[in-house]
């Protein structure tokens, strides 16, 4: 794939989306309970989400009483995430040099953007960096086996090369994590489109997103992976 010519060409690219579509561009914030819920986040530990958006991930969080921290490449990102989570600490920094001390974070999160960035070893060996020991991490990336990526995204040239789009398949990423020191714990299918159809058949009926169910269909197929990791 046709890589993105700089990181800042990526930065401007998140900058007009955001500022465009705010909001409406991301996942609402209850997709988002899972997440803390696979950490098994607990009230009083440190978290940092990388390249944490809007600051949903980070409301979450601070939802279950963690100190909260955030890093984002979009100015306007941070911005609109200072606003949303003004609890949380948010600041402008490139995933590839993160500007914390070592063994700093009890959580890691990075969500659908992994597969954007540049450098992938660099960005997941500066997170071990500033992972404690024994420190968990939850990821959620692309399926390069996906009906939609391999078949219509990949050979129709619609992937999105502007803002980096891209994936990898299960192997793929589970080689990545191990060679960067990360140990998968636990790999879950994206659960939000399974939470969208129960809520599009049962509208009047409160859909539990915070708990992770067992999906009948095959890992492979999942259009993106949860991975639970931790520091190795």
């Amino acid at each position: 794939m046709e890589v993105a010519a700089s990181q800042e060409e990526i930065k401007a690219w998140f900058d007009q989306v955001y500022r465009r579509k705010g909001f409406a561009y991301l996942r609402p914030r209850r997709a988002y309970d899972i997440f803390a819920t696979l950490l098994e986040a607990t009230p009083g530990k440190r978290h940092l989400d990388v390249a944490c958006g809007l600051g949903l991930m980070l409301k979450t969080m601070s939802n279950r009483g963690v100190e909260t921290h955030g890093v984002d490449i979009s100015s306007e990102g941070v911005r609109q995430a200072k606003t949303y989570c003004p609890e949380a600490t948010v600041a402008v920094a490139n995933a590839e040099s993160l500007p914390f001390e070592d063994h700093s974070f009890d959580y890691l999160t990075c969500l659908g953007s992994l597969e954007r960035m540049l450098n992938r070893e660099q960005v997941l060996q500066e997170q071990v960096r500033v992972a404690k020991p024994g420190a968990r991490f939850c990821f959620m990336v692309r399926n390069s086996e996906h009906v939609i990526w391999r078949f219509i995204l990949k050979p129709l040239g619609l992937q999105n090369k502007t803002g980096h789009q891209d994936a990898l398949n299960l192997e793929e990423w589970t080689h990545l994590f191990r060679t960067c020191g990360l140990k998968p714990v636990r790999v879950e299918r994206d659960h939000w489109p399974y939470f969208r159809l129960l809520e599009w058949i049962w509208p009047f009926r409160k859909v539990d997103t915070s708990r992770p169910r067992k999906l009948r269909y095959p890992l492979s197929w999942a259009y993106e992976f949860i991975f639970i990791l931790e520091k190795a």
